[in-house]
């Protein structure tokens, strides 16, 4: 099984990735197996996070054929290059930057990185995009992402100011869901993580799972000659 076909079966067993934006790495084996007692197996752990290499590198050992871990906030080809090298199986942005795409795809991850705009979500999918994280979704809600689908058909997850209260919603919409404060925060316990996480996923199973757009297969990448 390749990396994109383990991304998506993890979306589709449990459409929530975890956010552990802060986490430190003394605290990463017991947030892990806290979140996959509860049924979240996609982690991602923010670069802007303190040693956030050590960390995703001690989630992926830990964590074996149990867990799909990446990393998220990356900006630069170099990060991308850093976060494989920590065993990294996706990579996360707050932005859309086609030579971070073509880095990721290049080193066999799952490319997710961030769009707000159409011509964003065009643009990534030009460069190889796997799915296509409509960041901060919060704010502009549901209505958004159905005009959004008229015209972008690619897999959207939807990040920022997503909780409790509106995480359904967007799952009825959505491939699956990024969940940061709701779910972590620095200096939360791993029994305050874990329970935070089974609230969540009860909410989530009683949807019955992921909404309208499924899987990702991607697209081939149109990097120009000699970039």
């Amino acid at each position: 099984m390749n990396g994109q076909e383990r991304f998506r079966d993890c979306l589709q067993a449990m459409p929530i990735v975890a956010i552990l934006r802060g986490i430190m790495p003394a605290e990463v084996v017991a947030v892990c197996d806290q979140l996959y007692a509860a049924g979240i197996t996609g982690l991602e752990i923010p670069l802007n996070s303190p040693d956030a290499l050590e960390s995703i590198g001690l989630a992926v050992k830990h964590g074996g054929d149990r867990l799909v871990v990446g990393a998220g906030t990356v900006i630069t080809p170099a990060d991308v290059d850093a976060v494989a090298a920590a065993g990294g199986q996706f990579i996360v942005s707050p932005n859309t930057d086609p030579e971070v795409i073509w880095e990721t795809v290049a080193n066999g991850m799952v490319s997710v990185p961030g769009f707000l705009t159409p011509s964003e979500a065009f643009a990534a999918l030009k460069a190889g995009a796997h799915y296509l994280k409509l960041f901060p979704a919060g704010p502009f809600g549901c209505p958004y992402v159905r005009d959004l689908q008229a015209v972008v058909k690619a897999p959207i997850l939807a990040v920022g100011g997503v909780g409790a209260d509106n995480m359904a919603d967007f799952l009825r919409l959505c491939a699956g869901v990024g969940v940061g404060s709701a779910l972590y925060k620095p200096g939360s316990s791993p029994a305050e993580v874990g329970a935070r996480a089974r609230e969540l996923t009860a909410r989530c199973r009683q949807l019955g799972g992921a909404g309208g757009q499924g899987a990702g297969k991607g697209q081939k990448p149109a990097r120009p000659a000699g970039a």
